[in-house]
């Protein structure tokens, strides 16, 4: 009879197996749609795999960027265009910053027992935002320190540099804060 046992034994754990890894795999057509793509994917990777970089001019392009912008009191020339493409400006000290940018992580993780909870997390002033924000912009003006928003869209385009621009479409434009172009040559 223990032969017999473990021959039925047996079979019901294979039959369970056979049930469970068939239960496992996903005949739906955007599974099917997602193997295909897979197994392109894998081919032409096979085919023609990533070259490695020895120079990343990405990466010069950042560290240049972190080198420029890392001097305290460095000014900032904010070009805005309108729809009807006048051009007016802002010197600012340091760069324009985005509502978009945090100094603190937008969400908290919530953990417990029952498991993880990602939550939005209020922001420096000690309120909730939509993140929504991202268009509109603040800064210091270079000479007075009076603080300044902008927002871009609606027609309304903005160009960095961190010198003036002598560009054609530039030479005329209006200032829109206290410094101009002239009093910002200084860096503080």
């Amino acid at each position: 009879m223990r032969p017999l046992t473990r021959i039925l034994t047996a079979l019901a754990a294979t039959a369970v197996l056979a049930f469970t890894a068939a239960a496992c795999t996903d005949d739906s057509s955007q599974a099917q749609e997602s193997r295909t793509k897979q197994s392109g994917y894998d081919r032409l990777v096979q085919r023609q795999p990533a070259d490695a970089m020895r120079y990343s001019p990405t990466r010069e392009t950042i560290n240049k960027w972190v080198d420029n912008w890392e001097k305290p009191g460095k000014l900032s020339y904010v070009y805005l265009q309108n729809a009807n493409g006048e051009y007016g400006y802002f010197v600012l000290e340091g760069l324009p910053v985005s509502y978009c940018a945090m100094l603190t992580p937008p969400e908290d993780v919530d953990s417990s027992q029952n498991g993880m909870v990602t939550k939005t997390a209020p922001g420096m002033d000690g309120v909730y935002y939509s993140g929504g924000q991202c268009s509109a912009y603040y800064g210091f003006d270079a000479t007075t320190g009076a603080y300044m928003e902008f927002t871009i869209g609606s027609n309304q385009s903005f160009f960095l540099y961190d010198q003036p621009m002598t560009l054609p479409e530039f030479r005329d434009a209006t200032p829109l804060g206290q410094t101009r172009i002239e009093d910002g040559k200084l860096q503080r």
